[in-house]
This record gives structure tokens, sequence and C-alpha cells, in this order.
């Protein structure tokens, strides 16, 4: 019984729905203290960000936000989609929300209240599975609170799930100046090629390295990263960004949006007031996530997307920037050749719903991945 003149603690709740019913004032200001409070820091589902991707990217609004909240205060965050195909294959399933242009999937939950999170959402998928065979969460990070979380309660409750794919990335994480780093990293010839490069570059014209923290020109800086960046292959292959409206459309707003908040870094190489190497990064404390990057190919002799990423390690120095997380592909060509660290990220699937939707989820899962469910890694 409640004792008399006790407290009563406010309701744990957890809302899923229509994304555009959490575009208010009041929901962005909880959006973004959830943000500064998230265990482990993920730019490309808050608010600045996710809302510019769903806007351009979801305009039937078939995206659904799950939200934790306690008295207005959100505990957590996941955007969802029911998807009829997985990975070309009819096989429905709950899935949470990442584009083309999102390279983290984790949900944003603070500090504290990851199992709570993770505990709600699956009851929730378990109450609402329609017809999904089981939920799949891409683009997850492995090695901190929310994954350690997302173990403990499928072990607790249990719950079949397996880890489909992982694959590693370059991560920049260091407690050494950049130039330390850069000497550890590469070969006394490289560099020195490096220097030549730079010598010779130049030698065309007026060289300059502009970085930049504050929103002030960032229209024109965004317009330039465009159109650098559909001169070359991805412009050739209808794969940049400016190649589709959406996608254009969510760069300027998401760079705007960043940029007036203080969390953007811009960097460019100019040669006679015209870039030929530029890269955006959202600052995500304690980490720094590279976000995208283009450099001019007429120039490709000088190596300048190397030179700028040179030029990109200064912002391990930044008082409260611990690692800088490279969003590349594994293997990458250029960049693992010196970030020597690696950050995993791995696709999970999780069962939901009944016994026998389970049991159907364990036989799929083992014709996916060659083995029982046996726990994500």
């Amino acid at each position: 019984m409640q004792a008399s003149g006790a407290p009563v603690a406010a309701e744990v709740r957890l809302w899923v729905g229509n994304w555009r019913k959490r575009d208010t004032r009041a929901d962005l200001r909880a959006w973004d203290d959830l943000a500064l409070a998230s265990s482990e820091p993920n730019p490309f589902f808050e608010s600045w960000y996710l809302l510019p991707s769903l806007r351009a990217l979801d305009p039937h609004g078939s995206v659904r936000l799950a939200v934790l909240e306690q008295s207005g205060r959100w505990l957590g965050l996941l955007p969802l989609r029911w998807e009829p195909y997985y990975y070309g294959k009819p096989l429905p399933h709950w899935r949470a929300w990442c584009h083309d242009n999102s390279f983290l999937g984790q949900p944003l939950i603070a500090r504290g209240f990851e199992q709570a999170f993770w505990h709600a959402l699956l009851g929730w998928l378990d109450r609402h599975a329609l017809f999904a065979l089981f939920a799949h969460l891409p683009q997850a990070g492995t090695d901190g609170p929310i994954h350690h979380a997302l173990a403990a309660e499928l072990t607790e409750q249990p719950r079949p799930a397996a880890t489909v794919l992982e694959r590693s990335r370059a991560l920049l994480a260091t407690g050494v100046s950049a130039e330390a780093y850069l000497e550890a990293s590469l070969s006394t010839k490289k560099r020195k090629e490096l220097r030549r490069q730079h010598r010779r570059l130049a030698e065309e014209g007026t060289l300059s390295v502009e970085r930049c923290e504050d929103a002030q020109g960032i229209a024109r800086w965004t317009e330039e990263f465009l159109m650098l960046e559909a001169s070359g292959w991805k412009g050739r292959a209808a794969s940049s960004l400016a190649s589709m409206r959406p996608t254009a459309t969510l760069f300027r707003h998401a760079l705007a949006e960043a940029a007036s908040r203080g969390r953007l870094e811009r960097l460019a190489i100019r040669l006679d007031g015209h870039p030929i190497a530029m890269l955006a990064t959202f600052i995500a404390a304690p980490g720094a996530f590279s976000y995208k990057t283009a450099f001019a190919e007429d120039y490709a002799r000088f190596s300048p997307g190397v030179l700028l990423q040179c030029e990109a390690l200064a912002l391990v120095e930044r008082e409260g920037i611990d690692w800088i997380d490279s969003c590349a592909g594994s293997d990458h060509p250029m960049i693992d050749h010196f970030w020597r660290e690696r950050r995993r990220v791995a696709h999970h699937s999780i069962a939901i719903g009944s016994s026998v939707r389970r049991a159907l989820f364990a036989g799929l899962s083992r014709l996916e991945t060659g083995r029982a469910p046996g726990g994500i890694a």
C-alpha cells in the first residue's frame, strides 16, 4: 500500500506513432534534451538530422517514432517502419529505419534507461507484430551500454536473436597529437610523398585550408559541396547527393541545422578560392562523425582527399572529442591506411510475437546464418 503523503513515481510509457505527431515545439525540446542525456551519441537520430530525413525521404509518413517518456521527458527514441521485404526477400518485419545517408542505427537512450527502453520496445513489438516475423536492427554499435543492455534483455527473457552481419570501419581514437598520430600511421616515405604533393599543388595557384565551426556562409559552402561531389564519379553514376532532390534537400537542411547549433565542422582545401576537397563532420561529444567528403578528380594526382584527411586529424586535439567515426565502408582504400582503430557495426535480427512465430524465426535465422540464433554478438 502506498504510504500516506509519499510521492508517486510518474509512469514510464512507450509511445509509438506517426513521426509527424511529435514534430512540435515541446517535443523538439524534449528530443534535444534526450540527445544531451543519451548514454551514446547518434547524430543521425537527433532532431536536427532525423526530422529533415523524414520530411525529405518519408513524405507519406510510413515511419513511426518509438518514444519512451515520463512526464514529458523523453528517455529513448528509435524510428521504426514495417517492411514487407527483407533484403529483397518477401519476409515482413519491423525495422529500425535507416537510410543510405544515415550511418548509425542505434537508438538514443538516456543514461540508466537502456534496458528499460529495450524491454518496452520488444514488448510493444510482441503485441503489434501484425504479419512481421521478426525485428531487424541495422547498423548497431557493439561495444557500448546500449548494446550491452540489449544483450542483457535478450538473455533475461529469453528471446531468440542473431547477429546476421557484422563489419568494422575505420575509427580514430587517440590521446596523442595529430602530428604524432600521422607519424605513427604512415611510413616516412609516404609522409615525404604527401609533402611533395602539397608543394606541387601549391604551385598550381594560391592554396589555402579553411576550417569553420559556425554558421556563417553555410548556404554557399553547402552548394559548393554539392557541386564538387556531383562533378566526380558519383555524379556520373547518379549517386551524388545532388542527383536526387530529396537527398539534396536533406543535406542542405541538416548542415544548416548542425551549423546553427555549433555541431558542424567544415573543412576545405581551396585553390585560388575554389574548393578542391571538402569535408563535413558532425560533432557529437565525446565523439565526431565524418559525414561527407568530396574532392576534385582533376587534381587527383595531388591526392587532395588524403591531404584533407591529414588536416582533419586536428579535430582529435579539440577538447571533449575522444574519437572520430569515419562512417566509411569496410576496407576503405584511403582512410584505412592511417586511421588505425576500428569500430564494429552489426545488423541484428530478433524474434517477436508468439512462440510459434519465434520458432519460425529460429528456422529462418538458421537458413540465413547457417546456425541456430544464439544471441547477438
